[in-house]
Order: structure tokens, then sequence, then C-alpha cells
């Protein structure tokens, strides 16, 4: 099953998503990409179609410095991470899951699952 699309005002390239913004003051759209841990990649346009093509220049950009240092390049989403709940929650997740005849993290897998693609 393919997720739905969340938002409209994400760009998507070779698997990196990027946010669209806004600038009033300055007369342009500018985004970032999302979800990458280290450092920041931004890009800009006075239209979509300027903002759009930055944003390929930046993904590509960033992979091949990645090529050309021997690095391996960072996904934006790895498919790991934690969340923080209070004591009482935690232990009702848990009950409820065992309840269900799973674990806690297929539990929430799958309230995760069917928040997003339904």
């Amino acid at each position: 099953m393919k997720p739905k699309k969340i938002q409209s005002n994400v760009l998507e390239y070779k698997g990196y998503n990027g946010s669209i913004e806004v600038s009033i003051e300055d007369n342009c759209l500018y985004g970032k990409l999302i979800g990458l841990q280290n450092g920041s990649i931004s890009y800009e346009g006075k239209t979509i179609e300027e903002l759009t093509t930055d944003f390929h220049f930046a993904v590509d950009d960033y992979l091949e410095h990645c090529a050309a240092k021997q690095i391996k390049p960072e996904k934006p989403f790895s498919g790991s991470f934690n969340v923080r709940v209070s004591p009482e929650i935690h232990k009702c997740a848990v009950l409820k899951a065992k309840e269900l005849g799973t674990t806690l993290n297929g539990y929430i897998k799958e309230i995760i699952k069917n928040a997003v693609l339904n």
C-alpha cells in the first residue's frame, strides 16, 4: 500500500523531500530538505519552476558531493524514531498490545500506518 500524499507543499526527488515556503519580505520561494539529521540543504526561486529546478540541483549536488568524498549519502528517513510518552500511556499501550497478541512495536506501527494511510 502506497502512502497517501501528506502535503501538497512538499517537493520530492530521488527519494528526498523538501519544503516549500514563501518569503513575502524577500519576494521569493524557498525550502529545505526534510528529514536530514546532519546539516541543512536549502534552495530558492522566484517561481515554482525555479524552486523545483534549484531543489533538484540541491539534491544532485548533495549526492555528487557525497560521491566525491566517498561517503554514504544520508537517507532522510531511517524508519526508526523515538516517541516519548508518560509512563501511564506506555503501560496502557503495552497492555493493549498484549491483549491484541502483538508487540508494542507492532501495535504502534499499526496505529501509525492506519493514521497516515487511511
